[in-house]
């Protein structure tokens, strides 16, 4: 049961990578801890109706019981997505793994990027996150948005860094 739920919670980067190719991870995004905090209220709100099954009366304790399972099920889905959900630069390209039970992929070269913004609400700027918003020629939907990236300043650095060394962009004099 231990090697399911391992194998559930890991999304497999090594198997996107093009080897052969020379293909390095640069750097693997996370999501930012404060996408955990809608799953855990909702985690934490089902263990709160468990706990008070016993001031309910017998006949009416299957409803809160109910509800409690479903919030407990959408905790750990959303907990699960979010930590399966992976943004991935390397030294080619940059992609997106994400999914439960289906994985998704979606994948950019480098030289289709044309604009990366970096969108910091208040709550980001205070907490430390920032969202990603890829313009690029093709218009990839998987890659548009990327949310709640850790450290998005350094992070958008990385990407223009990278950018730069593949000789996409010339520098600036």
């Amino acid at each position: 049961m231990a090697g399911l739920l391992a194998r559930l919670g890991d999304p497999q980067i090594g198997r996107h990578l093009l080897r052969d190719e020379g293909e390095d991870v640069v750097d693997e995004v996370r999501h930012h801890w404060v996408s955990y905090v809608r799953p855990g209220l909702e985690g934490a709100l089902g263990v709160l109706l468990v706990l008070s099954l016993p001031w309910w009366w017998v006949d009416l304790a299957w409803l809160p019981l109910l509800v409690s399972w479903v919030l407990l099920a959408r905790a750990a889905w959303g907990a699960l997505a979010a930590h399966r959900d992976r943004f991935v630069i390397t030294n080619m390209r940059v992609f997106r793994v994400h999914g439960v039970l289906s994985t998704h992929l979606s994948t950019m070269p480098l030289s289709r990027i044309l604009d990366i913004s970096v969108v910091k609400p208040l709550t980001g700027r205070v907490l430390g996150y920032g969202h990603f918003v890829f313009e690029s020629a093709a218009q990839e939907q998987g890659l548009r948005d990327v949310r709640f990236v850790a450290r998005p300043d350094e992070r958008d650095l990385t990407i223009q860094r990278v950018v730069q060394r593949a000789g996409l962009r010339s520098p600036r004099h």
